[in-house]
């Protein structure tokens, strides 16, 4: 008597296996923060009473990018042993969850020059990829795979492995793959109180968490505010502690002051 059922694996699921194995051998420090985004997600709202199409995961990446370029070091790649290639732009992979084969599964879309670009221009660039019809031959949602990417999927893992980690020596052909930031915020859905910790090849990367409602000391008060559970990885190869901790407490009051807003 048959008590279970096939479930087809979906292709992209390869890949984020093959990213996974090959990023557990970064360097990442790993901080665990909490944002307050009360007055942030007023101003949001606010624009978009007055017609302005811009949604709160686009500003994060907005002022996520806008920050590193203030942190260059953050979001550059090690070249040999002594050098770092640090990229004029700031291009921020972001996972968006589609539906292939009757299943939920993130697939990569690269967000180009999100440090220069507008708030409204990279809400229409998530909604037009959220939209998009996508198959499960597609390995970036921009492009469709050629012949050669194609046959990735079909190679043993030792040799998809591989390519990932020639991938990170060629830091010029990993920038245009893949960019040189990742944010995920695959930890908005549902409603957990909690953070989780991503796995990247990435020089940095953003684990977006739930915005959740708790009591909190504001201006010497005790109030009810907005708290963003964020995670960072930063690799600890290329930008030291003290500079890791500049960063972040930054890119915190910028969040909380609602930057570009």
């Amino acid at each position: 008597m048959k008590d279970y059922k096939v479930s087809i694996f979906p292709r992209s699921r390869i890949a984020t296996n093959d990213v996974c194995a090959v990023g557990l051998k970064k360097h990442h420090i790993v901080a665990m923060i909490e944002v307050d985004v009360k007055e942030s997600r007023e101003k949001i709202q606010l624009s978009k009473a007055n017609d302005h199409k811009i949604s709160f995961t686009a500003w994060l990446i907005k002022v996520i990018s806008s920050t590193i370029k203030d942190y260059e070091n953050a979001a550059s790649y090690l070249k040999g042993k002594r050098k770092l290639l640090v990229f004029d732009d700031i291009n921020v992979s972001v996972a968006v969850e589609k539906k292939l084969n009757d299943q939920k599964v993130p697939i990569p879309l690269i967000v180009e020059k999100a440090d220069s670009r507008s708030i409204e221009s990279i809400t229409r660039q998530l909604d037009d990829a959220r939209n998009q019809v996508l198959s499960d031959k597609d390995i970036v949602l921009q492009n469709k795979s050629n012949r050669l990417e194609l046959l990735y999927y079909y190679l043993p893992g030792f040799l998809r492995r591989s390519f990932w980690r020639y991938l990170l020596r060629h830091p010029r052909y990993a920038f245009g793959k893949m960019g040189n930031v990742a944010i995920t915020s695959l930890g908005m859905v549902g409603n957990v109180n909690g953070w989780f910790v991503p796995i990247s090849v990435h020089p940095i990367c953003f684990g977006i968490g739930k915005v959740i409602k708790k009591p909190v000391v504001h201006n010497d008060q005790i109030a009810i505010r907005e708290i963003l559970n964020m995670t960072v990885l930063l690799d600890h190869d290329i930008i030291d502690g003290g500079q890791m901790a500049r960063f972040i407490s930054d890119l915190t009051a910028n969040i909380e002051k609602g930057r570009g807003l």
